[in-house]
């Protein structure tokens, strides 16, 4: 069984942690509407660093390969995982700052108990494409026993016995 860690996020950047694993697809229960399955791991690296104008940062790496279900024919499509997400720990008191507008780097408010699951979660489901969908011509039918090179009445001919 996967156990969820926590993190001090603040404390975590400032003194420079790290923290690595592994997470199965099949914990990523926000995703599931979009997986075609459950199959895969998705491998992290969450960092604490602090950023160029000096205020804590974590740096969260992911490497993996989930099923997307292409919207195209409905079939499994391999979608591989390479993000790297910079994001600012930003405290109420930062909130009236102008210096936190930085297009590289993303906000994300500072917790004395970060889920790193939801975080890596959160991250994923924003990097993936909206609609995704198999190259041109790689689409395969939904439906067993038909082919392409069908007549499309006679498939729907077909699909009435």
């Amino acid at each position: 069984m996967f156990t969820r860690p926590f993190i001090d996020s603040l404390d975590f950047a400032r003194r420079g942690g790290e923290l690595s694993g592994e997470v199965p697809v099949a914990e990523l229960s926000r995703m599931s509407d979009i997986l075609a399955d459950s199959e895969g791991k998705i491998s992290y690296l969450l960092r604490g660093l602090a950023g160029s104008d000096g205020k804590p940062q974590l740096e969260l790496m992911l490497d993996g390969v989930c099923n997307l279900r292409c919207q195209r024919c409905l079939n499994a499509l391999s979608y591989p995982i390479k993000l790297v997400s910079k994001l600012r720990l930003v405290t109420e008191g930062d909130a009236d700052s102008s210096d936190i507008e930085d297009d590289e780097v993303d906000n994300i408010p500072a917790e004395k108990r970060l889920d790193v699951l939801a975080l890596i979660e959160e991250e994923l489901m924003l990097s993936l494409p909206i609609a995704p969908k198999h190259g041109s011509g790689e689409c395969e039918m939904a439906v067993e026993g038909l082919s392409r090179s069908n007549n499309p009445f006679a498939v729907l001919a077909g699909l009435k016995k």
